[in-house]
């Protein structure tokens, strides 16, 4: 019996790269959706109105937002126009220098938009600002 010995060419190694693609994307991809859950979102979505001088609010501790719909929203929590005062009440006594921002959309009514108004200016050490957005 007789054993043939076969040359085989020498191959260079090779790293196959497709798999390590595959885990950098999944590992981007990753990243990517838990930033855009890193961000601290207060209120709900409205169409602003535009005001020139619209200053940005350094602190913000309670948002307000009223939608088109006539709906009341503090800090995404749906409340009725009756027991929004109440609910400031609380967090006012929690965190002094209360800064309640107002969403109002701009669609609403301007009544819906002076009661809430007028009920966050009845809380005692709370201060209110509107939110708006510069014009292009």
């Amino acid at each position: 019996m007789r054993r043939q010995i076969i040359d085989e060419p020498d191959l260079p190694p090779q790293i196959n790269i497709v798999p390590m693609i595959d885990i950098i994307f999944a590992i981007l991809t990753f990243f990517i959706m838990s930033t855009l859950f890193l961000g601290r979102f207060e209120a709900l979505t409205v169409n602003l109105p535009k005001a020139q001088t619209s200053k940005p609010q350094e602190s913000v501790k309670a948002t307000v937002t009223l939608d088109a719909e006539g709906q009341v929203y503090l800090n995404k929590s749906l409340v009725s126009i009756d027991n929004l005062q109440d609910e400031i009440i609380v967090l006012a006594e929690v965190n002094e220098n209360l800064v309640v921002v107002l969403n109002a959309d701009g669609k609403v009514t301007h009544d819906k938009v002076i009661t809430i108004i007028d009920q966050v200016r009845q809380v005692e050490g709370a201060k209110l600002a509107i939110a708006t957005k510069k014009p292009n």
